[in-house]
């Protein structure tokens, strides 16, 4: 089947769905807030006034940017031609990590319909990483 717009013919079987890709910039980690803060440990449930007081959060580590970025030292010579590649300094946190950080650096966004948090690696506190290793 054939579709016209605009002067354009469509092919009507041919469905595209726009997939949307957060990136994250510079030295800042995505977190999927911990959900499980919310209540103790015998299970009672927090009120959002005792959740206002605490200063140090955590969540798991969604994304992180390419890191701190190193200036380029070298001169530029006119022969060359052509931009240099950035170079970065890697962040220790990664995909999958649990991190603990500071809340109040914490920014607060609302992608697809979740709520995360985006966090300076600055602000990172400490980080658990689980690594499987076999029994022998």
């Amino acid at each position: 089947m054939r579709l016209v717009h605009r002067g354009v013919t469509v092919n009507a079987r041919l469905v595209m769905k726009a997939k949307k890709n957060l990136i994250i910039v510079g030295d800042r980690v995505l977190v999927d807030p911990d959900e499980r803060m919310d209540k103790t440990p015998s299970g009672l449930y927090l009120p959002p006034t005792v959740k206002e007081k605490e200063k140090v959060l955590g969540g798991h580590v969604v994304k992180t940017g390419p890191g701190y970025a190193i200036p380029d030292t070298t001169p530029n010579e006119s022969w060359q031609m052509g931009k240099q590649e950035i170079k970065y300094v890697p962040l220790q946190a990664a995909e999958g990590d649990y991190a603990i950080f500071l809340k109040d650096s914490a920014m607060e966004i609302e992608f697809e319909e979740k709520k995360y948090l985006i966090v300076p690696h600055s602000a990172i506190l400490a980080l658990v990483r689980t690594e499987l290793s076999e029994e022998n």
